[in-house]
């Protein structure tokens, strides 16, 4: 049997043309298609089979879009092997909920629509207010807190060490990039994004996604779901509100999950969505690490026989 953390994307891995080949080959995925867009009340399979790619990059669409291809790749991959034996779960930001979904917190649907109007909530911060994001390369924990304090921004996401990500305004990213090198970090990139994620910037957001939250029937999870905010397991109902509802402004802690998953003995990891943007994090966290990508039909096979 083959015990396996499920690792499900986060925003930025989307492309056109994701899911495709699943529903093209598997009566499960269209069915899982159809539900999504009869859910959302507009074609997201449409969207991200067809694009195009300006409509599937707006927050509202690539969150559910990415959510739906995840619970595609893990029923499809569940289909061919039967004796899979997920052991725990975790997600980048909106992957947090797709793995709460493949835990069965909540069910497709409910977790479905949630995560849609997350992204609408989250859009119209980012419409709403004056935004950035940079990327710093190459500096510690303790140079980038320090560094975002000076230019009054927030720490995004500690993604793997030497990688993280600060959000703010926009000129107060501007000032982090001016003075990044004083603080001892190598590079700083000014992100294509369309707003500041995971910062008070995205506090109204934050605010209308706890009150939908409120009215969310929460289950215990079947399987461990380490949260973004705590980097650590959340199993009840009122503590997994909390959770979700906190990272909207706090930071991902993304280093921190993988090495928590690490220390509860796990070092097998199945990443669910586009690009092998994970794998790649993973591999910087834990030198160790085995990671089998899953985004489209040859890598779901390749997965299947390496797990199989």
């Amino acid at each position: 049997m083959s015990e396996i953390v499920l690792l499900f994307s986060g925003q930025g891995a989307q492309k056109v043309g994701m899911g495709k080949d699943f529903a093209e080959q598997s009566a499960t995925a269209r069915e899982m298609a159809v539900k999504a867009d009869q859910a959302l009340g507009f074609p997201i399979s449409h969207i991200m089979f067809e694009g195009p790619d300006d409509e599937l990059t707006k927050t509202s669409r690539c969150q559910p879009a990415l959510y739906l291809h995840g619970l595609m790749a893990l029923a499809l991959i569940r289909e061919r092997l039967p004796d899979l034996k997920p052991v725990a779960a975790a997600g980048l930001s909106l992957g947090e909920f797709t793995a709460h979904a493949a835990a069965g917190t909540f069910s497709f649907e409910d977790g479905l629509r949630m995560v849609g109007k997350r992204g609408a909530f989250m859009e119209e911060a980012c419409n709403a207010t004056e935004g950035a994001m940079a990327a710093l390369i190459g500096g510690d924990d303790d140079q980038v807190r320090a560094l975002a304090a000076e230019a009054d921004v927030d720490v995004a996401n500690y993604n793997a060490p030497g990688q993280i990500v600060l959000s703010g305004t926009v000129a107060g990213i501007d000032a982090a990039i001016a003075k990044a090198r004083d603080f001892g970090i190598r590079r700083a990139i000014k992100l294509n994004v369309a707003g500041a994620y995971h910062s008070r910037l995205m506090q109204s957001a934050q605010d209308q996604l706890a009150a939908g939250l409120a009215s969310l029937d929460f289950a215990t999870p079947s399987i461990p779901v380490v949260c973004n905010y705590a980097a650590t397991p959340v199993s009840d109902a009122a503590e997994i509100r909390k959770m979700l509802e906190k990272q909207v402004t706090g930071s991902v802690r993304w280093t921190a999950s993988i090495e928590r998953l690490v220390a509860m003995g796990h070092r097998r990891f199945l990443e669910l969505g586009p690009g092998k943007v994970i794998a790649g994090l993973v591999g910087k966290i834990v030198k160790d690490a085995e990671v089998f990508s899953v985004e489209d039909l040859p890598s779901l096979e390749a997965a299947v026989e390496a797990l199989g």
